[in-house]
């Protein structure tokens, strides 16, 4: 498997998560998203991925866009070890979970939307900082709370890492890296300790990735 990632993106980091967690041999193919305006540009790789975004997700003949679906897909693919538990209501919880980070908060943080709001919007350094810190710390606050459940255990859900941990950390790593106030989140900051002991997933972080800065 070929994977195109970006060091610092946080799509590519779930995806590179859920391939160590796994053990699945892949390639890591650099996407620079701000050198020469920007690689995800470029014809050959708009003709892997329309949408011109990382990650990409080669597969022999098969290519995937779209990091949630590249989750979904390793683990139908290559379900052991699982990253959704085996009941209804837990796979349930571990997707809510996930899709509160991927589909909430990281839309409304990527680098093409900040780029606009200094762009085309016309916010300042400040302004820009203060969206992304609002939205940020209210959506992850809404995932502590989600925490306060049965079902969390070491990590999101029970105590083996799972799909709702390969889209936490990620998060996490941004929000610190954007200076958010997020030290209050005691459940979420034990569980990413506790993720950043795993060897597979020390692997994916970003300072660890080929085309880190």
């Amino acid at each position: 498997m070929v994977l195109y990632s970006y060091w610092r993106s946080s799509a590519s980091y779930r995806v590179r998560m859920a391939l160590k967690l796994k053990g699945l041999d892949h390639e890591i193919r650099p996407v620079h998203l701000v050198r020469d305006g920007g690689e995800q540009f470029a014809d050959d790789y708009t003709a892997l991925n329309p949408q011109q975004l990382v990650p990409t997700l080669i597969d022999g003949e098969t290519v995937i866009t779209q990091s949630m679906a590249m989750l979904e897909y390793l683990e139908e693919r290559h379900p052991e070890p699982a990253l959704l538990p085996g009941d209804h209501a837990g796979r349930a919880r571990v997707r809510a979970i996930a899709q509160a980070i991927a589909c909430e908060i990281h839309p409304l943080n990527n680098l093409r939307v900040l780029k606009y709001l200094t762009g085309t919007a016309g916010l300042d350094e400040d302004a820009k900082l203060a969206w992304y810190r609002h939205w940020t710390e209210t959506g992850l606050a809404a995932v502590e709370r989600m925490l306060d459940n049965p079902g969390t255990g070491r990590f999101c859900h029970g105590d083996e890492p799972g799909l709702a941990d390969c889209c936490l950390l990620p998060q996490v790593y941004n929000a610190e890296r954007f200076e958010c106030n997020i030290a209050q989140l005691k459940r979420i900051r034990r569980i990413c300790e506790a993720l950043g002991k795993i060897p597979a997933v020390v692997e994916a972080m970003p300072e660890n990735q080929p085309d880190a800065a």
